[in-house]
């Protein structure tokens, strides 16, 4: 009898807060429309709504997960952006290296191939042939300029065989590039010396035809095939750079006072590819 006593009090106990629970939640939610909308009630709107109401709970977890997730995928943008943007300078400065490096060991070769042992004597700069005139072989256009220490009347020299030969001298410098006259432009001049007799003269461009090496002794030792070199009297070259070779020797000018001989040029025009240019004198010339 108690336990059916007990029993009916606790199901007597849970009709009544089922009863009371409803009601009582009814009527602060009158109360709360009714209040007026002061910053205190409307506080405790919203916390009684998010304790009362599930579905309030879930929408406001929902959001915080969304900005959540929101501030992830741009945290992830961000960094993607930043990683595509190291790769891409990278990139570049992989090449960079590559193109220094490959710069880098171009000048040795060629260095070493001119036998160029110490840059006080033979301080220069290696230029590559960018342009010239298809019918014109007297000059050429090269790749470097004023902004790499080319300077007008600077000497310009070349390679035949391992061996440094000269090719020119700078005509023109811009900043980017520069105009080489070459040695068989009849404005091109030079003092030289042929070897082995020693005798020295005035060579000069003659176009198509082979230089002319003027003012020789007319009782000169002189020959064909002796080598001919820039001379320490030159005001632009340095002495002892290989110009051509002697193929004929003769009076020219019929007046039995001197000699003239006639030098093929060691420097073939169409085959010039790279030069190098001096950038400052030699110790002989200082």
């Amino acid at each position: 009898m108690q336990k059916k006593s007990s029993h009916k009090k606790n199901n007597s106990f849970s009709d009544r807060s089922n009863k009371v629970l409803p009601a009582v939640f009814v009527l602060l939610s009158v109360l709360l429309m009714l209040l007026p909308l002061e910053s205190p009630v409307m506080s405790a709107k919203v916390l009684l709504s998010y304790i009362f109401v599930p579905q309030i709970r879930a929408a406001h977890g929902a959001v915080e997960y969304a900005e959540g997730v929101n501030k992830t995928i741009r945290a992830l943008l961000d960094t993607h952006g930043e990683n595509e943007r190291l790769k891409e300078e990278m990139a570049q400065l992989r090449l960079e290296n590559a193109q220094a490096r490959e710069v880098f060991l171009e000048n040795e070769r060629l260095s070493a191939a001119l036998h160029l042992q110490t840059p006080r004597i033979w301080g220069g700069i290696w230029a590559k042939t960018a342009y010239r005139e298809p019918t014109q072989w007297n000059s050429v256009i090269i790749d470097k300029g004023t902004l790499e220490g080319v300077q007008e009347r600077a000497a310009v020299i070349a390679q035949k065989d391992g061996e440094p030969v000269l090719a020119g001298v700078v005509l023109e410098a811009q900043e980017h590039t520069a105009k080489v006259l070459l040695l068989r432009d009849e404005d091109f001049s030079a003092a030289v010396y042929a070897s082995p007799s020693g005798e020295e003269g005035l060579l000069v461009g003659a176009g198509a035809a082979d230089m002319k090496m003027q003012y020789l002794p007319f009782l000169s030792d002189i020959t064909e095939g002796e080598k001919v070199y820039t001379s320490s009297a030159s005001g632009l070259f340095p002495a002892g750079i290989l110009v051509g070779e002697v193929t004929q020797v003769g009076d020219e000018e019929g007046m039995h006072s001197s000699l003239t001989a006639r030098v093929e040029p060691a420097a073939d025009a169409s085959a010039i590819r790279e030069l190098f240019v001096l950038t400052k004198p030699t110790e002989k010339q200082k």
